[in-house]
């Protein structure tokens, strides 16, 4: 089975706002990056939006470490979902999402590990740059 990295992150102008979100999947120093964007969105659903298309990306079974700047989506995965799942998601929010989340990572062994944002990691300040000239530039579209 493959290791593979996946840097992740979201942003959002305003909250709910106009929203990005943006990968970067490193094996063995190869990169593959993506980023999108919606209107009308959080930064909590955009930040687990960039690691449900990252995952949605690896086309085999693979250890995915998830680095993350978001606690909410890292405590999710390693410590929460576990008992949303048996309580039916009850008093969750972003069920469709999470719900997508346990579709798309079943496949996978996964674990996340949460790092500090804006401290200088450089796939973490390229996930932030990438998903927040994402939700800037579909502003600029929205808004012409």
């Amino acid at each position: 089975m493959k290791s593979i990295c996946l840097f992740s992150d979201g942003s959002c102008l305003g909250n709910p706002g106009i929203g990005g979100w943006a990968y970067i999947l490193d094996y063995k120093g190869k990169e593959k990056k993506q980023s999108g964007a919606q209107e009308n969105t959080t930064n909590n659903q955009m930040e687990l939006l960039a690691v449900i298309n990252g995952l949605k990306a690896l086309k085999e079974p693979c250890e995915v470490t998830i680095y993350t700047d978001s606690s909410y989506v890292a405590n999710a995965i390693n410590l929460w979902l576990t008992n949303w799942i048996k309580k039916d998601f009850k008093n969750v929010k972003n069920i469709p999402l999470w719900k997508e989340y346990i579709v798309t990572s079943k496949k996978h062994k996964i674990k996340a590990i949460w790092i500090k944002g804006h401290a200088g990691h450089p796939q973490n300040e390229e996930c932030d740059k990438m998903a927040r000239n994402e939700a800037i530039n579909l502003q600029k579209v929205l808004t012409r």
